[in-house]
């Protein structure tokens, strides 16, 4: 299987260890990525606020992009997995506008005919790899780790835009995949809701809040970690832990996995392979819980 793998600034940035992490666990995963190393940000739902034909445009560039290489792209970020969807919707939804942001394109020699398609590492192994295939890679099975799914906005919502009346089954992926690995899931209201990533720069203290309520919710549930399709909501649970843990007066110490470590550690990679080293919040309970 082959995707024109698009990683997202923050995986390059901010979250190093997802995009490491990533490219380890494809390749044992037999996936190809061909990665859009020209392709620019997605504009995380900001740009859209401020000038929505610019971000619009940006990202079909990108899709133009994949479509001249004939691939699926392959995302691995719930926010640029929602920008991007929602984007290709409405071009695909207008064909006058689509036609206005091919104008803007022109200059550089894209067109975007509107057929790409855009799917997360999450739906990509439930949906056409398959998770028994997953199940052959398990090596390290993740017996008796209790993991709370953390999906992030961008993914979930709006429903019909992201393929939910097609596969209601994607509200429940990450569970599906944390028992293919031998995990067991956690149940918690928050796993759907907000991380507090998207307020953070106007409104730190209502943020930092939410990612104490959410955090400490899974581990009331007896969460020994939380996994997160999202390296936007990592940044968030991870690295602004420790002021939750302080506002709210509790000791919270979740580790908090990007989804490809989780996976990468049931497939028996070393966990420094993995970047678990690189965590605000330390991952050594998990580590060493796996291993036993």
């Amino acid at each position: 299987m082959k995707y024109a793998f698009y990683p997202g600034c923050v995986s390059k940035g901010g979250c190093p260890e997802l995009y490491t992490s990533t490219t380890a666990v494809a390749q044992k995963l037999g996936l190809e990525l061909v990665e859009l190393k020209e392709a620019a940000c997605t504009g995380a739902g900001v740009l859209n606020e401020k000038n929505p034909e610019l971000a619009d445009t940006l990202n079909a560039r990108t899709f133009a992009m994949a479509e001249r290489l004939g691939l699926p792209i392959m995302t691995i970020c719930s926010t640029c997995q929602g920008v991007m969807t929602q984007t290709n919707h409405k071009l695909q939804s207008d064909k006058s506008y689509l036609a206005k942001v091919n104008s803007n394109l022109a200059g550089e020699g894209f067109e975007y005919k509107g057929g790409t398609l855009i799917k997360h590492l999450l739906w990509i192994l439930v949906e056409d790899m398959g998770l028994e295939k997953l199940k052959t890679l398990v090596s390290r099975p993740l017996k008796g780790l209790k993991v709370a799914p953390f999906y992030g906005c961008y993914i979930l919502r709006p429903s019909s835009v992201l393929g939910y009346d097609e596969h209601p089954a994607r509200m429940t992926y990450i569970e599906q995949v944390v028992s293919i690995l031998g995990g067991e899931s956690v149940d918690y209201t928050g796993k759907t809701k907000c991380c507090g990533f998207p307020i953070l720069t106007i409104n730190e203290r209502n943020s930092v809040a939410m990612v104490g309520d959410h955090t400490i919710e899974a581990k009331s549930k007896g969460a020994d970690c939380m996994v997160t399709p999202c390296p936007l909501c990592h940044l968030n649970l991870d690295g602004y832990q420790p002021k939750a843990s302080a506002q709210k007066g509790a000791k919270i110490d979740l580790p908090v996995l990007h989804l490809p470590q989780l996976i990468g550690l049931a497939m028996g990679f070393e966990p420094k392979a993995l970047g678990l080293q690189r965590h605000i919040v330390s991952a050594r309970g998990v580590i060493a819980k796996v291993a036993t």
